[in-house]
């Protein structure tokens, strides 16, 4: 078993932390409007680590991206701009290898469903609606540097091993419920990006989503049998396989940890164009064999579920029904029950839901421990 120290951690990731906010972090807003970007560098100079530099069009950004000396800390991007949009921005920045995991805040006055889903999948962090409260905002920047300082650093230290990949998959310790990261995906949204998409979703009323969990059979035997790397190529194989035969329906998904992923669709027809079960698991099968992976590996899909609701504690609750019910297939599996593979679409009716703390809260408490991303407002 890896040895931790948890207090010696938790002290360490508040040095982390406070050494976070002592540095000024440089932060890149582009807006066409220069009354905007006038209020950006007004009210962010309030707060004493923030250096903000502006930019009227994304052909100014690119330049001053490229003539900095250091790199950005954090960009945050308006839409809709004449000439080249700020999602086709933000896909030219990601292009750039210094700023490919640089947190990117879309705050913009755009708040249509494509343009939410087009934003995170070129790999927004977040995104805020305009008119936004400018605490908020920060407590959203710091949010997302905190955390994409994490995955730095996680990415640093792979790659300093790259060579023993084998030794990595064996020691490369991990959580059956850690919300791994999974690379190469389109459509796979990571953990926290994927809550922050749902809950911008949410305020413009998810009447017409719907949302399915895909599980990988026996994840947890699985886990406790394979090592941790290739348990966390299964996964990836589950992943690819999801992209695959969700394409048509345009899904949305998350791997959510415990062998489970998440996936989102809108509209009935095409939640009702989600594949079936058996054609799911034909190309997992397919995948895994590509690879020469050993064993027989199933995949259970929940059937799904209306995310009918004009808040956020809703779509959580619409979520954690479909994982409820995906779970409940695979217990009946191993009864030898007769279940059906996939139901009808489901709307979600009654009104009893769990009491949580909010998904994006636990994160990030799990990560820094008693130290919020609310830490230094």
């Amino acid at each position: 078993m890896k040895h931790t120290n948890p207090g010696k951690e938790q002290f360490q990731r508040k040095l982390e932390t406070r050494a976070l906010q002592k540095r000024t972090l440089r932060v890149l807003a582009v807006d066409d409007e220069p009354s905007i970007l006038e209020l950006l560098q007004a009210a962010l100079a309030e707060f004493e680590n923030y250096e903000i530099s502006v930019a009227g069009s994304a052909s100014e950004a690119l330049q001053a991206i490229e003539s900095s000396e250091t790199p950005f800390d954090c960009f945050l991007l308006d839409i809709q701009m004449p000439e080249t949009n700020g999602i086709e921005l933000l896909r030219r920045i990601r292009q750039i290898p210094e700023h490919a995991e640089t947190p990117a805040i879309m705050l913009t006055a755009m708040s249509g469903r494509k343009y939410v889903e087009d934003a995170f999948l070129q790999g927004a962090f977040d995104y805020v609606s305009k008119p936004f409260d400018f605490f908020e905002l920060r407590s959203r920047m710091h949010a997302a540097h905190l955390l994409m300082q994490e995955r730095i650093k996680a990415r640093r230290t792979s790659a300093s091993v790259k060579n023993l990949r084998e030794e990595l998959d064996h020691n490369q310790q991990f959580s059956f419920e850690d919300p791994l990261t999974i690379d190469g995906l389109e459509r796979c949204l990571k953990y926290v990006e994927f809550d922050n998409y749902i809950e911008q979703l949410s305020r413009g009323r998810l009447f017409e989503s719907w949302v399915t969990a895909i599980k990988l059979q026996d994840a947890e035997f699985r886990f406790d049998l394979n090592d941790f790397g290739g348990f966390r190529r299964a996964m990836a194989d589950l992943g690819r396989s999801i992209e695959l035969t969700t394409g048509n329906s345009e899904a949305v998904f998350s791997y959510r940890g415990g062998g489970a992923f998440l996936v989102v669709v809108h509209g009935r027809d095409r939640a009702a164009g989600l594949p079936k079960e058996d054609q799911l698991n034909h190309v997992f099968s397919d995948t895994l064999g590509r690879r020469g992976a050993s064993g027989y590996m199933r995949a259970v899909m929940s059937p799904p579920v209306s995310m009918r609701s004009i808040s956020k504690t809703g779509a959580f609750a619409a979520m954690n029904n479909a994982i409820e019910k995906v779970d409940g297939r695979e217990k009946a599996l191993r009864k030898g029950t007769e279940v059906e593979p996939q139901q009808r679409c489901e709307v979600r009716v009654g009104r009893k839901e769990k009491s949580q703390k909010r998904l994006f809260d636990t994160v990030l408490r799990e990560m820094y421990g008693n130290e919020s991303y609310l830490a230094g407002k």
